[in-house]
């Protein structure tokens, strides 16, 4: 290994590679849960996780980089350090792309979308519109099988008997293919990996369902 050598500031004296402790870790340096689960709430894993994640909590509530519904919440942080848990990514992406609507906690759309690209098991995630560019279906191929997964159909036909266009301001009127693009992602997403939606709806669609009340 080549030698690489620093400088102390106050007596310029070089060190070297040598100089250098190592310490390797091992796997008794890492607790890992009997039961498998690394759930911050789970009581199965002691009080000392659950304490590691509220200092991580304490340290992003603390930070102005997150948005305002985490900024001093520490509550609100640790649940976004649980659902970051449990579908395997960065923290500040779960922050960036959660909202809440109604009381309720959303994924925004173009989350769900990154969140199933990158998630390993399918290919890009792909959009077929009719010739009209009235209805969209999703479509990606799962990589351990080869099968070409194809979502629901969506259509601005359906938006209208649903009621979601109805209603003034409805982004199905101004921009109806973002729409049909967006639905269709998270119609596949809730068919084909609904791990990563955990149970919610995104923002347009609780948009809809409040439009459509």
């Amino acid at each position: 290994m080549e030698d690489v050598i620093s400088y102390n500031q106050s007596e310029l004296t070089p060190y070297t590679s040598s100089d250098i402790v190592y310490q390797e870790t091992t796997s008794s340096d890492i607790s890992i849960p009997k039961n498998g689960s690394n759930s911050i709430f789970d009581p199965n894993n002691g009080i000392s996780h659950f304490e590691l994640s509220q200092r991580m909590a304490k340290a992003l509530a603390a930070t102005d980089l997150v948005p305002i519904t985490y900024k001093g919440n520490v509550a609100n942080c640790m649940i976004a350090l649980e659902l970051a848990n449990r579908i395997g990514v960065s923290p500040l992406m779960v922050m960036q792309n959660l909202y809440t609507i109604n009381g309720r906690p959303t994924w925004s759309s173009q989350f769900v979308i990154a969140a199933i690209n990158t998630c390993g098991r399918f290919s890009t995630l792909k959009f077929s519109f009719n010739a009209e560019k009235t209805s969209c279906y999703a479509y990606a191929t799962e990589k351990i099988t080869g099968e070409v997964l194809r979502g629901s159909t969506i259509s601005l036909e359906m938006a209208d008997l649903e009621g979601w266009a109805q209603k003034k301001g409805s982004k199905w009127v101004t921009m109806p293919e973002l729409m049909l693009t967006y639905r269709a992602a998270a119609f596949f997403g809730r068919i084909y990996c609904p791990e990563i939606l955990n149970g919610m709806h995104t923002d347009n669609e609780l948009e809809d369902i409040s439009r459509s009340n």
